[in-house]
């Protein structure tokens, strides 16, 4: 149980990093909502193939942002108001950029692109 997430291991984005961002756009996208408990780390790392130290860099690092909290025998779940606030009030604006960027004939990497030169400009 991996809670959806995947690693490519042939990237240049280190596994904790690509974790932290896919469990952010879980939370984002409502899929992981407040209180949702995810994997814990040796289940997790197991079903990934990776350390344990891996996946517990990535957690630390969502907890330092507020996105989930850990709590000894509790164990790792979604922080009350994670996903809610001002990201739920763009939400459909994204999915709607996203569905007209595929409409034009980008791919998720030519959708990436745009989106971090919009960071970087703005």
């Amino acid at each position: 149980m991996s809670a959806g997430i995947t690693l490519d291991l042939s990237s240049g984005v280190p596994p904790y990093e690509q974790i932290r961002a896919q469990v952010s756009a879980l939370v984002a996208a409502g899929t992981l909502i407040e209180g949702a408990r995810l994997p814990t780390v040796r289940d997790l790392a197991a079903d990934l193939g990776i350390a344990p130290g891996t996946v517990q860099r990535a957690y630390r690092e969502l907890e330092a942002r507020g996105v989930v909290r850990s709590r000894r025998r509790a164990g790792t779940v979604v922080a009350m108001g994670a996903g809610g606030g001002a990201a739920a009030a763009v939400q459909g604006r994204a999915r709607d950029f996203v569905r007209g960027a595929r409409a034009a004939g980008l791919d998720d990497d030519g959708i990436l692109d745009l989106v971090r030169g919009a960071l970087m400009t703005a």
